[in-house]
Parts: C-alpha cells; structure tokens; sequence
C-alpha cells in the first residue's frame, strides 16, 4: 500500500511507525544479496585479522571514513591535510579538518564504550553527536527543522517534533536494535540506519552519528572487530539514490530498494578496503625488503610499521614508539629521505616524513 497519498513532507513525521517494520522486509532477492555482502564482509575481517599488526591501518581508514563522511555534509579537506593534522603539533586553524578530527574521535570514543558495554542507546547516539560538534547539544528540542532539497529549496522531509516523540522513537529503535530476533544482522543494520535519519534526533550532525552508529553495529554483533570500513565514500559515490531510497520507505514503505542499496554499500566498500590492505602490505613487504637491503642498520619491522601507520611521521612518533633517542630517530629519517624512501616538509615548527607511496596507494584506492 502507498502511503504517498497520506504522507506529506512540509508536515513533521510523527506518525514514523515503529520497529519492526510492518512489511517484509527479507525476500529471495534481498537474501541472496545478504550472502554475497557478509562474505565480502567476513573476507575483509579475516584480510584485517591476518595483518601483522591488524590496528596497522586503521587510523589511516579512520580518517579517510571521516573526511568522506563529513563531505557528505559539505565539510571539505583533503586526505593530505587530515594526515598531517593527526601528526603534526601546530594549530589546526582549519574549521573543516577540525571537524573531521572530532568525527574519528568520537568513531573511536563510541568503539571503546562498545568494547565496555555492548549497547547502542540514546545516551551513547547524546555523547557522539556532542564529540562531533564539539558542543553540549541535546535531543531537538524546537520545532522548525525540515529537509530541503539543495537545488529546488522544496520541503523533502520533516522529522518528528516534540521531545518526548523523538525520545519514544529513540527507545523504540534501541529495543529494536536489541531484540532477539530473527533478521539477517546486515537487513537489521540497513532498518536502523533509516529509522534512525527518520527520527533525525539532533539540529546538527545526525548524518554522521548515524555513519558512525552503523559501524559500531557492526563492531557489536562481530561482524567486524575493527571500525575499518570505509562506507561513506560509496554514498558520495551513490548519493542521489541514496536519498531517493530513504523517501521510498517514507512515501511508499518500500524498504527492498533501501536494504539492497545498504547491502552494495557494505560489499563494494568490503571488497574495496580488501583490496586496499593487500595493495598497502604489498607496499609494505616492497619497501621492507629494499630498506633492509640499502640501509641494514637502521632496518627494524617496528620501524616499517611506524612509517606505515598514517602516511606521515615525525621524530617524536619514533622516539614514542621505541625505536632510539631522538638524534638516533632523525638520523634513521634522515637516511630514508636521502635514500628516496621519505620526502619531508617543513609544517610549522616541526618537520614531518611523509612516505609518499603509502599516500598514493591511499588515494588510488580510496577512489
């Protein structure tokens, strides 16, 4: 049945049913679609477990989900920039990397509060949005906000009002999230994702709570030990439908495009971010062995994993990590940069390695 003849977008959706979804949700279609996913999704988990080092490259993905993600929201900064910000002690006056910063920081806040506690709840989605925003913002509490679209300035879409209506909808989700039942965990995560940008609880950054909610999902029914997908890139990637998905549910409660959509997302990214970690090993192995064969002093597996850690590094990255004093550690980078290893820049007060490899490998892939 359509709801498009009762639903209209300039009135807020109070009326968001609740979960479970009333239709059925699970058919031949989408449950072929949900096996090829978690395989690509269990390939990649066992790709991450089987790395020496499996946190070796996730502050790097990190970072590329959440420039990617705030891109989705217009806040625009380059890869590079976000990789020196992370490493680099000078003031980031840059309003935009700020952002960005505060979106892995609270991806990683939320992952440790899932390793304590395995619940996703409104208390958890408060103190995600408030890292985001780097400001004490609550549950909508005003009325006024509705969804335009950016071209037309016509009303797409106004989420429920009143406090206690989206508080109620946020603890029907939570329940939902979980019940015991017997959906298909990645089915499960797409329902969330769209109940969850339905009820929009926030003023500010609901899209990004929301990107980062589904991969501590994810994270809590062990599809993943690592928040190392990469999946709003696909979305920039494919973002016309997916708004044009969310509206069929609201306007015709048809959830199969959305769960499909969901689906792609998380097998295109896995394959992806599969074929990225072999691409940096093989980097790494690469680089390993003409290191170990030009400058055999300073040649140490810790070393290789401190220079592939995030594209750039620094001198009291080594120091930190072990690796000698720091006249001993800038000697090592000075070395590889004369060995045509590194190249080095110059970022305020400090001079940064960048390994220029990695970057490109980050950036082929990324795309």
């Amino acid at each position: 049945m359509s709801n498009k003849a009762l639903y209209n977008p300039e009135t807020p959706y109070n009326d968001l049913p609740l979960l479970p979804p009333m239709a059925q949700v699970e058919n031949t279609i989408v449950l072929k679609k949900t096996i090829s996913a978690s395989r690509a999704l269990s390939e990649l988990k066992g790709a991450i477990t089987n790395l020496p080092n499996p946190t070796l490259f996730i502050d790097t993905i990190n970072l590329q989900e959440a420039q990617a993600s705030s891109a989705i929201e217009n806040i625009i900064t380059t890869q590079d920039e976000l990789f020196k910000a992370s490493i680099a002690e000078k003031k980031n006056d840059n309003w935009a990397t700020k952002e960005v910063m505060h979106y892995k920081d609270a991806l990683w806040y939320g992952v440790g509060q899932i390793e304590k506690r395995p619940i996703l709840n409104t208390n958890l989605f408060i103190s995600l949005v408030q890292i985001i925003k780097e400001n004490q913002s609550g549950i909508r509490n005003t009325s006024g906000t509705q969804l335009k679209n950016p071209v037309t300035d016509t009303v797409v879409y106004t989420p429920p009002e009143g406090e206690k209506v989206i508080r109620d909808k946020l603890k029907n989700l939570e329940d939902f999230i979980h019940a015991e039942d017997d959906l298909d965990p990645l089915v499960k995560m797409a329902i969330i994702h769209y109940q969850f940008e339905a009820i929009h609880p926030f003023f500010d950054g609901n899209g990004r709570t929301g990107r980062i909610i589904l991969l501590l999902y994810l994270k809590m029914t062990g599809l993943l030990d690592l928040p190392a997908l990469y999946l709003s890139n696909y979305i920039i990637e494919h973002k016309n439908e997916y708004y044009a998905n969310l509206r069929k549910i609201t306007e015709e409660a048809n959830w199969q495009d959305w769960i499909l959509y969901m689906l792609d997302m998380v097998e295109q990214t896995a394959l992806k971010g599969r074929s990225q970690i072999t691409a940096i090993e093989k980097l790494m192995n690469e680089m390993a062995v003409t290191i170990q064969q030009k400058l055999p002093k300073i040649y140490s597996k810790d070393l290789m994993e401190e220079l592939f850690r995030l594209p750039y590094t620094k001198r009291g990255q080594l120091e930190k990590a072990g690796l000698g004093n720091i006249k001993t550690v800038g000697n090592y980078l000075k070395e590889l940069e004369n060995q045509g290893f590194l190249k080095s820049e110059q970022v305020g007060k400090e001079k940064l390695y960048l390994n220029f490899r990695l970057l490109e490998v980050l950036k082929s892939n990324g795309h």
